[in-house]
């Protein structure tokens, strides 16, 4: 990639985490029978008309809020017309010429300690359609329209994102920020978040844009990298080939690691895009966005630049932790009780992390509570035991948290370290006895060979003896030899 440049764009659909739909009062619930949460609204009977959900307003100027955008004073509603099997009404109640978030910002960090500014060109709401199962049923498609109503928020960023990583970052931080928010669950597993990817090259250093491809629902942050990877070099190969890129929307196929074309891309013209006759007016008073500014969070960015400042975290541990909300309460527990914020970065990065990935458990779940883990910092700090000791009480914590103390498991395991120097003498000694050659190369100034002689002297006191004790007592023995 030395002559072209990657542009992309991502529109993240969030689900809202409103108890009713955006139009109707039927429930959200995820998981029910199909078809059975589909009031007469959701199905366009005649008749039946929608009315704004409230709380779905609240939401969208809370996260604008957030993104410190232009809050839409009298956002309105359109329709998109298109026919799908999933779409009972034949168009979509959205929000096109006056949208309720308008431009705002935000800053991204990246693991590497690099801060991009990425710019959102609007949220607006819209309500989702239902669901095409094609897999169920041999030969047929099936329909569920539970998912028709639903309220969603879209958020369409400016082109400003460089690669698939990049993009994928982006992703994760408003799957962080909408939870810090309280406005979405999150479970992508569930399709509470989806986005569609848009991509084009263009020569490195050329203004304009290049033509685009659309990559649509892609629901997890491994299948979003993978699939703009492939289009980006799909695209490259066709550009190098002397061919042009044509506009589409494609597929990511996750089994095959490509993206297939799905059809042509539409433009807005196609949509026949009208005002909503059915839907009042909205105004949004100045008190409602005084009250909702009041209840905003530390927000992930805020987070990140204080997890440098006080707790002096790399922009790695920082960029990691910010992800997730429930990880960053576990930290600042675990922080306050060890009062060892960079260690207990490392433990939850670490350990933990490796443990709750192989359970898929997420960090609110964990059997291994913050004291515990402060406790086995703790430990380690006071020289009781050994890194590699903590690490086999960690891994005995794991197999039984709640019938487990620090302590009592060290004690069970017996890890204390032989920190007794009389003891640790005649340990180092009787190493040197038994390993005269090494002795030797050491004493010609081969000094990688005392590393050697050190994991001698630990594995005679079966890992108890404190390292760096050993490494002073073995220089000290050599001298005299």
């Amino acid at each position: 990639m030395t002559t072209w440049e990657t542009v992309i764009g991502l529109e993240i659909h969030v689900q809202l985490a409103t108890r009713s739909k955006i139009f109707s009062g039927a429930s959200t619930a995820f998981g029910a029978e199909p078809n059975s949460q589909a009031c007469p609204v959701d199905l366009a009977l005649p008749g039946a008309l929608p009315v704004l959900n409230e709380a779905a307003v609240r939401m969208a100027v809370t996260f604008g809020l957030a993104i410190g955008a232009e809050i839409n004073r009298a956002p309105t509603f359109d329709r998109k017309n298109y026919f799908y099997p999933d779409l009972p009404k034949g168009y979509q109640i959205t929000q096109f010429a006056e949208p309720i978030v308008g431009r705002g910002s935000i800053l991204l960090p990246l693991q590497d300690g690099e801060v991009r500014h990425i710019g959102i060109t609007r949220a607006h709401l819209e309500e989702d359609a239902g669901k095409s199962l094609h897999e169920e049923y041999s030969g047929l498609t099936g329909i569920d329209l539970n998912r028709a109503g639903m309220p969603l928020l879209e958020i369409v960023s400016e082109p400003d994102l460089r690669s698939a990583a990049e993009a994928t970052a982006y992703f994760r931080y408003f799957h962080a920020l909408v939870r810090y928010l309280r406005i979405c669950d999150g479970k992508l597993n569930e399709g509470s978040m989806r986005c569609d990817a848009n991509v084009s090259l263009r020569p490195r250093g050329q203004e304009t844009f290049g033509e685009r491809t659309e990559i649509k629902n892609l629901n997890s942050f491994r299948f979003l990298e993978r699939a703009i990877k492939h289009e980006i070099d799909r695209q490259q190969d066709l550009l190098e080939a002397g061919h042009e890129v044509v506009r589409e929307t494609r597929l990511y196929d996750s089994e095959s690691d490509e993206t297939r074309s799905m059809r042509s891309k539409e433009y807005s013209d196609d949509y026949r895009y009208f005002p909503e006759p059915d839907l009042l007016p909205v105004r949004i008073e100045e008190s409602l966005i005084q009250e909702l500014s009041q209840t905003l969070p530390e927000l992930p960015e805020q987070k990140y630049q204080r997890y440098l400042d006080k707790f002096q975290l790399s922009a790695n541990q920082a960029a990691w932790l910010i992800n997730d909300p429930d990880t960053t309460v576990f930290f600042e527990s675990l922080t306050k009780l060890s009062g060892e914020p960079r260690e207990s970065a490392n433990w939850i990065m670490g350990n933990l992390s490796a443990f709750l990935n192989k359970q898929e458990l997420g960090i609110s779940r964990s059997p291994i509570t913050p004291e515990q883990l402060a406790a086995l910092i703790a430990r380690t700090r006071d020289g009781t035991i050994s890194k590699n000791a903590a690490n086999r009480v960690f891994d005995r914590l794991c197999q039984k948290p709640d019938t487990s103390d620090v302590d009592s498991v060290i004690s069970e395991l017996g890890l204390e370290q032989i920190n007794d120097a009389g003891e640790l003498d005649r340990i180092v000694q009787q190493v040197l006895a038994e390993n005269p050659e090494q002795v030797s190369q050491v004493k010609s100034g081969k000094e990688k060979v005392l590393g050697y002689l050190i994991g001698q002297v630990m594995q005679a006191s079966q890992g108890k003896a404190n390292p760096k004790q050993v490494a002073d007592l073995l220089k000290s023995a050599l001298e005299r030899v």
